[in-house]
């Protein structure tokens, strides 16, 4: 077994240990899908011309929701002053971890989007057009969530700083993702968006590892 394969499985492991954080993820990504019926009222046209967004809003805040064990726990036990020594380049370490993220937060929310579609009045169409969406930008919003908590994790309370960092560079991924649901401007601009977040999804998982492994060795110094 490759050091790679070894680290992504205990990241896997690790985060599906218990099922309690996967299922807290779950439940508020249905929980925030489900309140805004309540607040716009039961138009499922209305419903149905913004429920694009609200899919978004809820996977953005609940994939937050991870980040604090991304890299907390590793630095408080010595972990990852291990991972730095190993023969494992350290910014493949930050990959697999990358990918365990997405594997634990991002793709369960994915699964999920069918209740979610039920919800919001989705018709078979938006929601295919959402999963697709889901699939080719949640790596970027994991990718950039990795790197905002490599940044904060030698720092007191960085849990709560790292969703603050991140947040501008996550807005693009969110604009393009919506607009790749519910184009304005035809079947042409929708597959612009789409290129767009697949675009930025393979930029930012290509480049994150790097930067991660970067912070990750200016914190630990």
């Amino acid at each position: 077994m490759s050091g790679f394969t070894a680290i992504l499985r205990r990241e896997i492991r690790l985060g599906l240990a218990g099922g309690g954080e996967v299922l807290t993820l779950l439940l508020f990504f249905i929980i925030v899908g489900a309140i805004v019926p309540f607040a716009v009222g039961p138009d499922k046209v209305l419903l149905a011309r913004i429920a694009p967004g609200i899919v978004w809003i809820a996977a953005f805040l609940s994939m937050l929701l991870g980040l604090e064990r991304l890299f907390r726990p590793d630095h408080n036990d010595g972990t990852m002053a291990l991972y730095r020594l190993a023969d494992l380049p350290l910014s493949a370490v930050m990959a697999a971890k990358l990918l365990g993220n997405w594997l634990t937060s991002a793709l369960p929310l994915i699964l999920a989007s069918p209740f979610l579609a039920l919800i919001l009045a989705m018709d078979m169409d938006t929601y295919w057009r959402t999963l697709l969406s889901l699939l080719l930008g949640t790596p970027a919003l994991a990718a950039f969530g990795t790197f905002g908590a490599a940044i904060t994790v030698a720092i007191a309370r960085g849990g709560l700083l790292a969703p603050i960092l991140i947040a501008p560079l996550c807005v693009p991924v969110l604009i393009f993702g919506v607009g790749a649901i519910a184009p304005q401007g035809g079947p042409d601009q929708a597959q612009a968006a789409l290129l767009f977040v697949a675009a930025l999804s393979l930029i930012s998982v290509s480049l994150s590892p790097f930067a991660a492994a970067l912070a990750i060795g200016w914190g630990e110094e």
